[in-house]
């Protein structure tokens, strides 16, 4: 028996089970899952769940909704980590770790919804990442070639509880209900942070190449990181130097701090890739999940060079990071903004395909974006990762510019450059204010597969200037937008898309709250 029928009777054995618990009625259930987008599986999950409470309204069945996702998310977790063992071969073993970790996050945000007491936005943030992470371990099998037959069995059930519960929490953009308290990782004292004349002096580690400093790499004032008490902001130094390492910060670290001395000096290397065996998940130089991560003055590279296609220098999963004066440098999947709510203020991104990709809730304000020359003549910025319409998650370049790398100069008239193209369902990307240089294509914007997403994707464009931002020319998908409203274009600044108002003022970057 393969490694994948194993897979197919340890994810049926709960089921079959389930069918002998008592629980909710079948006429009430039926009522209620008739208004999801995912009767289906509502209906049969919730009329074989222990009953524990009635379902009087709607908010006792997002609850109800929210824990039955968590159990059968648990319940996934715990039969992925049982076929570990049964791996047969490095590529199936890379995809299944990755989704051991991206399963283990989803149970950390679906718990923070159901026990925090959050806000609408936040349930949406944490339930979006929730439904991100699944999409991307069933990614992971799929580029690595290895036969995905069985995996979205165990993934397509918890997909659908999050989808509705996603659905039931949502509410069209209004006046975002955003807390008035700062996030417990996120303190008023550290209002200076970023003033980087005073951040070093105030590190709790330095890490330095030539020995001056506690340690000689980043992973090790990482391990001692974690070894600190409390959740205070812990801020590592980083000396000037060419760091070659893979360097992770995990779930558990929250508001930790890198601070270097400058893009283009404090550098952080690596090179993995999809074409060298890893998942673009689990190729990034430098991987970040705990939440409230700040990093300033550093450049994140991945050198594995545009043959060996995805290969991430920065991911980050991390709610209410920010990035600030770093630099990101690569060529296909540069930057991974994978989930949660990110704000990047003056840095450079460089890259050829899909170079800023994923699915959080991510604001670049003053950032300069910087198309390669790419091995197929043809540059796509962004490719956004949204699945479900619900997803409170989407790209936003805001006041950027657009212009070619020092090397594309030469050659860009014989290269297409276009803004992005739609990675998933409904991809969402809007440009706003935003200098886009002559190496732009005219139509914009480039189709992934044929069709696929014209019609329910989001992209759009507000106020642009420069020799390329004439939309005359650009594509009439009905999914794209030319934004003449301000209102409408004001849901995608920092203060309504990333609620700027209760957590960034705390870190002292600067940012313009609105248009």
């Amino acid at each position: 028996m393969g490694f994948h029928q194993k897979f197919m009777i340890l994810l049926c054995l709960p089921l079959l089970l389930s069918q002998t618990i008592s629980a909710y009625s079948s006429s009430d259930v039926k009522s209620w899952c008739s208004k999801m987008p995912y009767p289906q599986p509502c209906e049969y999950f919730l009329t074989h769940h222990p009953k524990q409470a009635p379902i009087k309204q709607k908010s006792d069945f997002l609850k109800v909704s929210m824990q039955l996702a968590l159990e059968r998310a648990e319940l996934a977790h715990s039969n992925t980590h049982s076929l570990g063992s049964k791996c047969s071969n490095e590529r199936e073993k890379a995809a299944w770790a990755d989704c051991l970790q991206l399963y283990g996050n989803t149970i950390l945000r679906l718990n923070r919804t159901i026990v925090h007491e959050c806000t609408q936005d936040e349930a949406q943030t944490w339930l979006s990442t929730a439904l991100t992470n699944l999409e991307t371990c069933r990614t992971g099998f799929v580029e690595l070639g290895v036969p995905d037959n069985v995996l979205p069995l165990m993934s397509n059930n918890v997909t659908k509880l999050i989808s509705n519960t996603l659905s039931l929490n949502y509410a069209p953009y209004t006046t975002p209900n955003y807390p008035t308290k700062f996030p417990t990782w996120v303190r008023p004292g550290d209002r200076k942070l970023l003033q980087s004349s005073s951040t070093a002096s105030k590190a709790n580690i330095v890490v330095a190449q030539d020995g001056s400093g506690n340690y000689k790499t980043i992973s090790e004032a990482i391990t001692a990181a974690s070894k600190r008490s409390g959740t205070a902001r812990y801020i590592i130094y980083i000396k000037a130097g060419t760091y070659k390492e893979n360097v992770e910060v995990g779930s558990k670290l929250e508001n930790i701090m890198f601070i270097g001395d400058g893009i283009g000096k404090t550098i952080i290397t690596g090179s993995k890739s999809v074409g060298g065996g890893s998942t673009t998940f689990n190729s990034a130089t430098v991987a970040v999940v705990g939440d409230g991560f700040i990093a300033q003055g550093i450049t994140f590279r991945n050198t594995a060079g545009a043959a060996n296609h995805q290969a991430v220098a920065l991911r980050s999963g991390s709610d209410l990071s920010v990035f600030y004066k770093c630099g990101f440098e690569g060529y296909q999947d540069t930057l991974y903004v994978h989930s949660e709510r990110q704000f990047y203020r003056e840095c450079d991104i460089y890259g050829t395909v899909d170079f800023i990709f994923g699915n959080a809730a991510v604001v670049f304000q003053n950032c300069n974006i910087y198309p390669r020359n790419p091995p197929n003549k043809t540059n796509t910025i962004t490719a956004q990762g949204r699945t479900d319409p619900n997803q409170n998650t989407g790209i936003s370049i805001h006041n950027c510019k657009v212009t070619a790398a020092s090397h594309l100069k030469s050659v860009q008239s014989s290269v297409k450059t276009y803004l992005g193209r739609p990675w998933k369902e409904y991809s969402r990307t809007v440009f706003m204010k935003t200098y886009l240089d002559s190496l732009v294509n005219s139509a914009g914007w480039m189709e992934w597969d044929g069709n696929f997403a014209l019609n329910t994707l989001y992209y759009g464009e507000y106020l642009n200037t420069g020799p390329g931002s004439s939309t005359a020319n650009r594509v009439t998908w009905k999914g794209y937008h030319v934004i003449k409203s301000a209102t409408e274009a004001s849901k995608f600044t920092v203060g309504s898309f990333i609620a700027s108002g209760s957590w960034l003022p705390a870190t002292s970057v600067p940012y313009t709250s609105g248009l």
